[in-house]
């Protein structure tokens, strides 16, 4: 199976998420940049009153301001009149307010429009991801990638990113009118820019490494406690609670110490901010008060210096901890990039057509010197030859860790037998050059542990059509000697399945997931030792409805019961990756290998029972 390695960069993935929510984003910029505007307008307006009206000094403003001052009454008419300036600030204000309001709406909206895209892509995308992947990356870990992180990069798309515009912003327009009042003070207010950039940028490293370790060992605390709620009736029936428990609050007592070990230096890291930010305020105040005395700055220029100074140190101050979170947000975005760099399975080019392949899935199966290992050098299966004619029944014996399961992995293309290893085909198809959906729709298969979602029987059975009818779905159950089970339930095929099934038993399981593979209609079945938790009887049953119901379909029956496999047209014994032995299920038992051992052990310890 052909597969696409994307390389998504960190700015080319937040880009991939932005897709569909970037006006907003637009949109906040451009209510953030009025703001500002109107932030930085307020002391203006209070400067030129306090120096222009209530004193005598000539205003210091653009033209056209000056014209306008003039043509309402000048100096005079204001200072009869304060009113008016108190409702040109009222309605800045009120202005202002209804900004704000605004830019915490459109901020709100686009954050989670992304949130949402994020989810979504990551979704689809690990939904596309081999089965192989999924057995390498611990599930808690994945969940943990989809969630806490998740949250993290659209905290810092929505709030960060927007916050270093702002700040930029900000810094700009509060220098360019501290620089009109009085250069010297605005220089000596600068000084503590450069200082809150160099030191964040010192401990950003640090708190990235730091973040780094608590954000893998919250995944190791989720994998636990992801394996003990999906695994809590073997902790149960093992009596592991208190070992359990010890496991996970060791792991919680570490993963803790490191979230204080990271607090620690980012107190450390605030703490300095605010103590530089303090001190940058303390010498404008006693500087602003010296150039006031010797006349280098009006009163109303110092009170208006005082609030640009506070924007400037606020935002350069928030720079820092934008820088902080920028460290922690870098490590979230990374392990995201991780599953969206992860290789999809990917169809080749010139696939076979899905009509060809319908049609060829109803021929011969072959298994054409097969090889395959999970591991380099660890052969499980090793030079694997066998055909099974289209409409017959294959057997296939053998013990644990022999084999069985990995063939019928490696027919569904859940793993790709790798170039140089063999080949299977059907119908004379080579199931590489089909296309994945369309192969495993036509071959259904039934696992020794099968899977149910937490939702009703009837529609974990009809998972396939949601619109199937009560009658097809009741006839898979009845085939799979489930019906009467099912219609014993108080609320029948209403009767809510728990997580993975748990509210059913192993058998009922298995028959409920046989009932839902038959609903498939499929040319290809296979059943994976699934009939090993029903009894002989019901197995002998459920063996007689397939054999009646399965018409022209190829099976593939996996078992280690000996009588599943009497009805097969031919049988194959796998051991260790080989095959041992091969033919009908009469040429076996007397054919003294290893088929006719395992039969006699069964056959006696029946006797031994049944008597």
């Amino acid at each position: 199976m052909k597969q696409q390695q994307n390389t998504y960069s960190r700015y080319g993935m937040l880009g991939h998420f932005l897709n569909g929510c970037k006006r907003f984003f637009i949109y906040t910029i451009i209510v953030s940049f009025l703001v500002t505007v109107f932030e930085m307008l307020i002391p203006q307006v209070i400067r030129q009153t306090v120096d222009s009206v209530l004193s005598d000094e000539k205003m210091n403003a653009p033209a056209f301001v000056v014209r306008l001052f003039e043509d309402m009454g000048g100096a005079a008419y204001f200072r009869e009149h304060l009113h008016i300036i108190a409702i040109i600030v009222m309605a800045m204000a009120l202005m202002l307010a209804v900004l704000i309001y605004l830019r915490g709406l459109t901020a709100s909206v686009s954050a989670e429009r992304l949130q949402q895209n994020i989810r979504e892509d990551l979704f689809a995308h690990i939904e596309r991801l081999p089965f192989s992947w999924h057995q390498e990356n611990k599930t808690g870990d994945i969940i943990q990638r989809c969630t806490s992180d998740a949250e993290r990069v659209r905290t810092f798309i929505s709030d960060q990113m927007i916050s270093i515009l702002r700040i930029m912003i900000m810094v700009v327009m509060s220098l360019s009118f501290m620089a009109s009042m009085n250069l010297k003070l605005t220089l000596i207010a600068m000084i503590a820019v450069p200082v809150v950039v160099g030191y964040s940028l010192r401990f950003h490293s640090s708190i990235g490494k730091s973040f780094e370790k608590c954000d893998e060992n919250e995944g190791i605390l989720s994998t636990i406690a992801q394996e003990n709620l999906t695994g809590v009736r073997v902790v149960r029936a093992f009596g592991r609670e208190e070992f359990e428990r010890e496991r996970f609050e060791k792991q919680n007592v570490y993963y803790t110490g490191l979230w204080v070990d990271l607090m620690k230096l980012l107190s450390l890291f605030w703490s300095v901010s605010d103590f530089i930010g303090g001190i940058q305020i303390l010498l404008i105040l006693v500087m602003g008060s010296v150039f006031c005395v010797n006349g280098e700055l009006t009163a109303g220029e110092f009170i208006a210096f005082l609030s640009y100074n506070g924007m400037l140190i606020w935002p350069v101050r928030q720079l820092g901890r934008v820088i902080s979170e920028m460290s922690k947000a870098g490590v979230s975005i990374d392990r995201i990039r991780y599953i969206m760099n992860s290789a999809p399975e990917e169809d080749k080019a010139d696939a076979v057509p899905t009509e060809e392949t319908e049609k060829a899935l109803r021929g011969d199966i072959v298994f054409d010197h097969v090889s395959f290992a999970y591991e380099k050098d660890q052969e499980v299966l090793s030079d694997i030859s066998f055909t099974i004619p289209a409409g017959s029944t294959l057997g296939i014996l053998g013990s644990t860790g022999s084999g069985k399961s990995t063939l019928m992995l490696l027919l569904n293309r859940l793993y790709d037998v790798p170039e140089g290893s063999g080949k299977i085909t059907i119908g004379g198809v080579d199931i590489a050059d089909m296309k994945a959906q369309d192969l495993r729709n036509n071959i259904g298969m039934v696992l020794q542990e099968p899977f149910l979602f937490s939702r009703t029987v009837g529609e974990n059975i009809a998972i396939r059509n949601r619109e199937m009818p009560l009658e097809e779905i009741r006839d898979a159950a009845r085939i799979a000697c489930v019906d009467r089970t099912i219609t014993d339930f108080k609320n029948g095929y209403d009767t809510i399945v728990g997580e993975r099934g748990v509210t059913l038993s192993g058998g009922q399981k298995q028959r409920t997931a046989i009932a839902r593979m038959l609903t498939q209609k499929a040319p290809v079945m296979v059943f994976d030792d699934s009939l090993s938790a029903v009894d002989a009887e019901t197995d002998a049953m459920i063996r007689a409805q397939l054999k009646e119901s399965l018409g022209s379909s190829t099976v593939i029956l996996i078992s280690h019961r000996v009588t599943t496999l009497m009805q097969a047209d031919k049988i194959i014994v796998l051991d260790k990756g080989r095959i041992v032995e091969e033919g009908t299920p009469k040429e076996l038992q007397t054919a003294g290998g290893l088929y006719q051992k395992i039969y006699d052990i069964q056959l006696s310890f029946s006797e031994e029972e049944a008597s």
